[in-house]
């Protein structure tokens, strides 16, 4: 019953970003301003405060790896098919790339492991790999594509300078330090920090208001693959590589493979709105995700648990 409300705690924010948008609540300016104050201001507080408060060992234990491995696995096979078989642009091979194999770790992903898993501290891990190792990769890339440079320096400055960046790397800094923030400091940004998941959420309801999913003018294999590697794929390689190749515990192997089996991170659909970039395909595959996820992580907690 806990999981389903969690489920339902995303849907109902997600619906009040659809009637917002259906209204015109916003104006024409509604949904640029909230993407940007959710990329240059309430994501990084979010980063900062889930890293710098997780436990080290948790960060890096053997789940990392394996989550790794998933994702990238994910990533090539997405990469093979989208460039060299449908000839994508390399934008928007990226976002398609990020929407087969990143998870949504933090505001799906850190309630459903505490419901599933009994512990809220198990995203952590791939939180980490992603906003640490993919996220400036990500950065990079999408700076170089939509300036058109290609010197690496200037790139570097502006991935390094990037908010997310900064307050993610600041965050692990933190908490490997083993400095405990007091409550006067910590407090202001988790306050801020907190405004960031429903604020994200009804961004994306605003963004399906007048769009079909798989519409005939969208990315439909596009969707369809990455979605596929996402629910089908990605679990199913978390769970051989946990199992088989590491012999983690059943436990561990439970952990990860649920964790593969999250839906799509939204923080995809946020980049590919800031670069403007494969908005469709990311916005269509987080919606698909979404939903299909539920059978997924219901059959692998009966399976695996």
């Amino acid at each position: 019953m806990q999981v389903v409300t969690g489920f339902v705690v995303v849907g109902v924010a997600i619906v009040v970003g659809y009637v917002i948008g259906r209204i015109d609540l916003l104006g024409p300016h509604g949904r640029p301003v909230l993407a940007r104050l959710i990329f240059f201001v309430l994501s990084p507080f979010l980063m900062f405060v889930v890293l710098s408060q997780a436990d080290v060992s948790t960060l890096f234990s053997a789940l990392l790896p394996v989550s790794a491995i998933a994702a990238v696995s994910m990533f090539v096979v997405y990469a093979l098919i989208a460039r060299l078989v449908w000839r994508r642009s390399v934008g928007e091979t990226l976002i398609g790339m990020l929407s087969a194999g990143q998870v949504n770790s933090n505001n799906i992903g850190i309630p459903l492991s505490l419901y599933l898993l009994g512990s809220a501290a198990l995203p952590a891990p791939v939180i980490l790999m992603q906003l640490i190792v993919f996220t400036p990769i990500t950065m990079a890339i999408l700076e170089a594509v939509t300036t058109g440079q290609r010197k690496p320096l200037p790139i570097l400055k502006r991935t390094v300078g990037n908010p997310i960046v900064i307050a993610s790397v600041a965050g692990v800094i933190v908490s490997v330090s083993g400095l405990r923030l007091p409550p006067i400091v910590l407090d202001p940004l988790q306050l801020i920090a907190d405004a960031c998941v429903p604020v994200l959420l009804i961004a994306y309801g605003m963004s399906l208001h007048g769009q079909r999913v798989l519409s005939a003018s969208g990315r439909r294999r596009d969707i369809l693959l990455a979605s596929g590697l996402k629910l089908i794929a990605m679990p199913l390689v978390a769970w051989a590589v946990a199992a088989l190749a590491f012999g983690l515990s059943p436990a561990d192997t439970l952990a990860v493979t649920v964790l593969a089996a999250l839906p799509t991170a939204q923080n995809v659909f946020n980049f590919a709105q800031r670069y403007d970039i494969g908005e469709t395909i990311s916005r269509d595959t987080v919606f698909l995700t979404t939903l299909g996820c539920v059978p997924v992580l219901l059959a692998a907690t009966l399976l695996l648990g």
